[in-house]
């Protein structure tokens, strides 16, 4: 009896090396020339772009009456506190507030379906301010922080955690959140609005 043959563990065939000189010429890889950097050259840079309204941190473009986007949520928590929505703003920022509804979180709330009916009923008020979407889908969070990228001048309403996250590192957006049964706002200028506690 012969030797049985046994394969040999990660075995692999062998491959022409892509400049070998039995390739085709049109075949063969061909070898980079290196480009010699000039030191004497301008090293150019692309350095982000900041809105002229923001003076460091502080963001010039919010004052009385302030816009404040809301999200669906947040209409939400507000029913389980038993706030009023646009009396409790009020409060908290002692000025006129416009609160701005845009057409994903509309969407968001009629999807909810019936238990939710209370709160699509107050997005509905006259006071609330509609603002048309023009992207696809009804995502409220990605709409929300590409309005508040494009236009400092919102404020940003929400009780949802990735949202406040997301709106963090935008500068200059101040967050309006529910905590003991009020409404608090946080990176807002300290000249502005109710006393923080």
């Amino acid at each position: 009896m012969g030797k049985q043959k046994t394969k040999r563990y990660a075995a692999m065939k062998r491959m022409i090396g892509p400049k070998d000189p039995r390739l085709k010429e049109k075949d063969r890889a061909k070898t980079q020339e290196k480009t010699k950097v000039d030191p004497s050259a301008l090293k150019e840079r692309e350095v982000p772009k900041y809105p002229s309204c923001l003076f460091f941190q502080y963001n010039t473009q919010l004052g009385p009456p302030y816009n404040i986007l809301v999200d669906t949520n947040f209409i939400n928590f507000s029913i389980k506190a038993k706030l009023d929505v646009v009396q409790s703003m009020m409060d908290c920022l002692y000025a006129k507030c416009i609160p701005c509804i845009t057409d994903c979180v509309m969407a968001e709330l009629e999807k909810l379906g019936l238990k939710y009916r209370v709160a699509l009923r107050i997005a509905k008020d006259p006071r609330f301010e509609r603002l048309p979407c023009t992207h696809k889908g009804t995502y409220a969070d990605d709409c929300i922080v590409q309005r508040v990228t494009q236009h400092k001048c919102y404020i940003v309403a929400t009780v949802d955690r990735d949202l406040k996250r997301r709106v963090r590192k935008i500068p200059g957006v101040p967050i309006m959140y529910i905590s003991s049964h009020r409404y608090n706002i946080e990176r807002m200028p300290d000249d502005y609005g109710a006393p923080r506690n």
